[in-house]
């Protein structure tokens, strides 16, 4: 399924109760999107969050329903450095002789 970074801009300090990450999950299963995990700038009022989605717009209907807002909805690929230079090193590893 298809990655996306959101970003998002809150009018005040943003401060979630557990019945209110409870509501935004709901919400987001109903939709069928998955929030992976967010950061919270450091004044709390602007974060940006990971999900899981089969669309950009599947996304801005949960958040709609949630009444939290999108700014910007940005489609990402997964890339984690580590395993990226494992690869480049094991393509450059010369062949060991038999002998």
């Amino acid at each position: 399924m298809p990655l996306y970074l959101i970003e998002r801009t809150f009018a005040e300090q943003l401060d979630l109760s557990s019945d209110d990450v409870k509501l935004i999950e709901d919400i987001n299963a109903d939709e069928g999107v998955s929030w992976l995990f967010s950061f919270l700038s450091a004044d709390r009022r602007r974060s940006y969050c990971l999900y899981e989605a089969p669309s950009p717009e599947a996304i801005v209907a949960a958040a709609r329903r949630a009444n939290v807002p999108v700014d910007n909805v940005i489609e990402v690929d997964r890339f984690v450095p580590s395993e990226h230079l494992a690869q480049a090193a094991t393509a450059t590893k010369p062949a060991q002789a038999s002998g």
